[in-house]
This record gives C-alpha cells, structure tokens and sequence, in this order.
C-alpha cells in the first residue's frame, strides 16, 4: 500500500468518525437517559449491546463515506 492509498484510507476513517459523532450526538447515543425520538439507546441497554452498536454505526457510516457518489456530469 502507497502513502497516497494509506492517506485516503485514513481520510475516509476520520469522516466516518465525525459522521458517527454527529449522528450519535443527535440521537442520544451518548446520553444515558432514554431518547425522546425513539432512536438511541435506552439507558436498560447493557454496556456490551451499546458498544456493538455504536460499532454497526460506525460499520454503517464507513459504508455511507466510502460508497462511490453518483455522478452528476452527465
């Protein structure tokens, strides 16, 4: 792997990490109380299944970074 692909890679990683704390911050993920707008986890959740998925929502953002846009030139 290239410094150029490894830099990209990376990229992609940091804006799926940002997207992820955007869209955890604005569901209550990273509250303990329970959400008022359905999505989040109950602050019942235990640990474990809080951390699988925030992990799927990482898994999910990485896909939403990295998936190819359409293009718009045509």
């Amino acid at each position: 792997m290239d410094s150029s692909s490894n830099s990209s890679f990376r990229r992609s990683e940091d804006i799926a990490l940002d997207l992820l704390k955007f869209v955890a911050g604005h569901a209550n993920l990273t509250r303990s109380t329970a959400p008022s707008t359905g999505f989040g986890v109950p602050s019942s959740t235990k640990p474990e299944d809080a951390v699988t998925q925030i992990f799927e929502l990482y898994a999910r953002c990485r896909e939403a970074v990295e998936s190819p846009t359409p293009d718009t030139k045509k």
